[in-house]
């Protein structure tokens, strides 16, 4: 029985990571009715640097809100997950999905003046495809085998098998259209000037500090955006931005963790917003490297784990409990499997089983952003000390993670929003072909389960399949993820149009308006 109390628990975790109080100050009351109005300036904090803006090579939640102001994709994603029209105003496909028709508007300009076209889309998705790029993009906007110009505002994707969730594919955060012309004449480029078609343009970029876009004229929509500007503020301490929150310093917090959720809630003029997600933090194992390439050492420690408890403990209430695979119930075709519990007997006859009988001592790698992968770690590493596992947590600033662990370490704690598909997770992170195999798990029958499932259109068998992989991914662990989180986030009560997206990666701020009560300022 796991029996870390919680005080233990936020103790242990300050240690490592200084956590702000909490801070709840009297509610006085809420602000007058207000009016929308056009123009303005919104301020949008984020808590990391916005290191990348090249539109096709996004890694962070910054990274997709800021690319996501400047430039479109095909598709997009509404709050409901649904797909709506963006640069393509519709859609088609052959009677056996192997081949999708997409229509341009007419009349699309990038921000330098030139049109848009069915060949600059043409060249976005081959520069997506193209391995020397390394987009994360390359294993998640379908099975395509090649794109084709039929005329300046039609686009046909053939595909190598058929694909239901093509229109939802290309709606992917680095699947954003960019001029043919830069993109084969200077690429890299875009990792510091942007040229889109999105609902706003690129004023200044500081990455560690402050990017200013501002409307775009030439919009498809002329409705829209609302506001005249938007100043992406970078807040790397999460208490500062919290209290810029409070003192009307911005008005829209992008995301929030749960101890600042609390903090906020109550303040006057603050809306603390709350959605339900599939968004998760994993401890992935290396399983090609010793100890972690033995399936029943991975097994042992997530038997280690009370997850009822991780739930209290990491989210503060906020989200559900999970069992080690990235589906839950936010997803189509999610099926609940045996639910995994803490059994520390077991725990230790696996590890002896595998040779550890006198214990196993590991380092287990947390960046500090966000802080609940610190939170994570120190709850796994009093959780897994009854069965003989000695986890050194060792925390680093998020930038070196990147450059250092992630995708090379053997044992750390990621974090990852919710995609818009089984599809988009599994491809993303667990197939043998992902984008980001952070695991090397490479598991053959996992691999053929998903492609089975990614060409049926049967909603039935769809289920099938996907309830299979995920039972395999269950048993063999490539990962542990014992709790899934609410996305939140918080906004100024001037704001208005703004509604928290589970997929915790698409923001939509092209529809947010501030009202005849927000502050004036340049």
């Amino acid at each position: 029985m796991f029996e870390l109390k919680r005080r233990d628990f936020l103790a242990s975790t300050a240690a490592l990571l200084a956590l702000p109080g909490l801070l709840t100050l009297p509610g006085l009351g809420s602000a007058k009715a207000a009016v929308p109005v056009k123009g303005g300036t919104l301020r949008v904090s984020v808590d990391q640097a916005v290191s990348v803006i090249h539109p096709h090579l996004t890694r962070v939640i910054p990274e997709y809100l800021v690319t996501e102001l400047l430039y479109s994709n095909l598709t997009r994603l509404k709050v409901d997950m649904s797909v709506e029209p963006d640069l393509a105003e519709s859609w088609s496909s052959n009677a056996d999905l192997t081949e999708w028709t997409f229509k341009l508007r007419a009349g699309i300009k990038f921000h330098d003046g030139s049109p848009c076209t069915a060949d600059d889309v043409v060249a976005t998705f081959k520069a997506i495809l193209d391995k020397a790029n390394a987009s994360p993009g390359r294993n998640n906007v379908g099975p395509i085998k090649e794109v084709i110009a039929v005329d300046p505002t039609t686009v046909l994707f053939k595909l190598t098998t058929p694909y239901a969730d093509m229109p939802v594919a290309v709606a992917y955060t680095s699947a954003r259209i960019a001029p043919a012309a830069i993109i084969k004449s200077d690429f890299k480029s875009l990792a510091t000037k942007a040229v889109g078609t999105g609902p706003f343009k690129l004023v200044s970029y500081e990455p560690d500090r402050l990017i200013v876009a501002e409307r775009n004229p030439d919009y498809y929509d002329p409705a829209r955006p609302h506001v005249d500007r938007i100043e992406i503020r970078v807040f790397p301490d999460i208490s500062a931005q919290s209290s810029a929150m409070i003192s009307g310093d911005v008005d829209l917090m992008a995301t929030l963790q749960p101890t600042e959720y609390l903090r906020l809630d109550g303040n006057s003029g603050v809306d603390v917003l709350r959605v339900a997600s599939g968004q998760f933090c994993n401890v992935n194992f290396g399983c090609d490297t010793a100890p972690f390439n033995d399936a029943r050492v991975r097994r042992a420690i997530a038997l280690t784990i009370d997850r009822e408890a991780m739930v209290d403990f990491v989210t503060e209430g906020f989200g559900t409990v999970g069992n080690d695979t990235p589906l839950n119930s936010s997803y189509r075709f999610f099926k609940n499997v045996k639910q995994r519990k803490a059994n520390i007997a077991e725990a230790k006859k696996l590890l002896a089983d595998a040779g550890h009988a006198n214990g196993l001592e590991v380092t287990l790698v947390a960046s500090d952003r966000p802080a609940v992968r610190t939170q994570l770690a120190v709850a796994l590493k009093e959780m897994a000390k009854e069965a003989g596992v000695t986890i050194n947590v060792q925390t680093m600033p998020h930038a070196t993670y990147l450059d250092q662990v992630w995708k090379k370490g053997s044992f750390y704690v990621g974090f990852y929003n919710m995609q818009p598909t089984p599809d988009g997770i599994f491809k993303l992170l667990y197939t043998s072909d992902a984008a980001w195999n952070e695991t090397r798990w490479n598991n053959t029958d996992f691999d053929a389960l998903v492609a089975k499932a990614r060409g049926t259109t049967d909603e039935a068998q769809r289920t099938e399949l996907y309830t299979k992989a995920q039972e395999l991914m269950n048993e063999d662990v490539p990962s542990i993820i014992p709790a899934f989180f609410d996305v939140l986030a918080a906004k100024r009560d001037w704001v208005q149009g703004f509604e928290v997206h589970p997929r915790a990666s698409v923001f939509r701020l092209d529809y947010v308006a501030l009202t005849d009560q927000a502050p004036k300022h340049g």
